[in-house]
């Protein structure tokens, strides 16, 4: 019973050094992990905030723009990721004709080209650091993103 007052005590400290900080900079979504805790919070589309504290059911639970997930779920045996080596503007394809370098479901060898960034008004190349099945991709063409953010989740094979 302690253990999960203390749980959501750590989660309402993480949620709101999150908001402040999302606040402050200029993205739309920041994500933190500490300890067997992980808080993510995004701004909504009107430009608002949820500033709403997780409440008991916050475990897994998306509320108005806050996620908060738990030691009791999956985050030892998470997939790996290719992360952004700089901030910068993500782009999916090298043109907006193009198709996407990666689709969910695709598979990638280290090495090969899976995004551009735009940083300075220079198109970067992203490499993927590993290689595997995409399962997911994080970011969003046009997106901004910072350094070290996941892009992809990729699923050994």
């Amino acid at each position: 019973m302690a253990e999960g007052k203390k749980l959501r005590a750590d989660a309402n400290a993480l949620v709101t050094e999150l908001l402040q900080r999302l606040a402050a900079e200029d993205v739309q979504q920041l994500e933190i992990r500490r300890g067997g805790l992980r808080v993510k919070v995004s701004k909504t589309t009107m430009g608002g905030f949820a500033p709403q504290p997780p409440g008991p059911r916050a475990n897994g639970a998306t509320t108005s723009g806050v996620t908060v997930t738990g030691p009791d779920q999956q985050i030892k045996g998470e997939l790996p990721t290719v992360n952004a080596p700089l901030t910068g503007v993500f782009y999916r394809s090298p043109t907006p004709q193009a198709p996407p370098f990666v689709q969910i479901g695709a598979v990638v060898n280290k090495g090969d080209v899976i995004a551009l960034i735009e940083a300075m008004k220079l198109f970067n190349e992203i490499r993927s650091t590993a290689g595997g099945k995409v399962k997911r991709i994080f970011a969003e063409n046009g997106q901004l993103v910072r350094a070290h953010q996941p892009l992809l989740e990729l699923e050994p094979i």
